[in-house]
């Protein structure tokens, strides 16, 4: 695991972008179509937005998928998080598509299903993501997670932790507000992407990476998963990477077997 601590959100921002950049314009030259998953956050506020400036990545080759949505939850709502990534980057971009995960239904399942079928028909490039502050990936909470899980996707139940932490970023603006379910990519479908950008700013997470990076590989916290991956590149401020070390830039592998 390639790890990164900036002395601030910015130059996270920065950084994180950059390799994304670098990677999207690499695959870019290798192949027609690269398939991304993004994260639907404040926390990749700036990983999209430097994305979003770019003027080297062809937009129009990127096919785009996203990780979860509340069930119930119309894509035109300002808290859907495909129309998080509406307002923040294909208001403007124009890609090549963008499939939403429609979880205004009566039958999440069958959505699941078809999803599934979208994601699976191609293998994914690129990875876009954030942690939450129990140590979740996508809507995988603790209860939920399974490391070694067979679904693509999945109906999952969120935590009291989760489903406040969408207060404190500001999608609700109160924890009643916040739905109880949602549809989810799992773990292993997260982790097939060959290539990972996670980027986890602020105190808040802290706690999430510290026991991301140096607690056991479990689903007591489903972010250590990225310890495994074969290419993740690991991004933090100056307050959510308090305590991992001292130095800006740490390149190093732990726990990786």
């Amino acid at each position: 695991m390639k790890m990164t601590i900036a002395p601030s959100r910015k130059e996270m921002g920065i950084a994180a972008g950059r390799c994304g950049e670098e990677l999207l314009v690499s695959l870019l030259a290798a192949k027609e179509t690269v398939r991304v998953i993004m994260g639907s956050a404040p926390s990749q506020d700036d990983v999209l937005g430097y994305l979003k400036a770019s003027k080297k990545i062809d937009w129009s080759r990127i096919e785009v998928f996203h990780m979860d949505e509340y069930i119930g939850i119309s894509a035109d709502d300002k808290a859907a998080f495909s129309n998080y990534l509406d307002r923040t980057l294909f208001n403007t971009l124009k890609v090549k598509a963008f499939h939403k995960i429609l979880a205004e239904t009566k039958d999440p399942q069958a959505v699941c299903d078809e999803y599934s079928k979208l994601l699976l028909a191609e293998p994914i490039d690129v990875v876009f993501l954030g942690i939450g502050e129990n140590g979740h990936i996508a809507f995988n909470d603790p209860d939920m997670a399974d490391l070694k899980d067979p679904l693509a996707m999945k109906i999952v139940s969120l935590d009291d932790v989760c489903r406040m932490q969408q207060v404190h970023d500001g999608c609700f603006k109160t924890f009643d507000d916040v739905p109880k379910q949602a549809l989810s990519l799992t773990v292993p479908t997260l982790m097939s992407g060959a290539h990972l950008v996670c980027t986890v700013p602020t105190a808040k997470k802290n706690k999430a990476c510290l026991r991301m990076i140096m607690g056991s590989i479990s689903a007591e916290c489903p972010a250590t998963a990225m310890r495994l991956h074969p290419d993740c590149n690991f991004f933090m401020d100056n307050e959510s990477g308090r305590g991992v070390a001292e130095f800006e830039t740490v390149e190093t592998v732990l726990g990786a077997k």
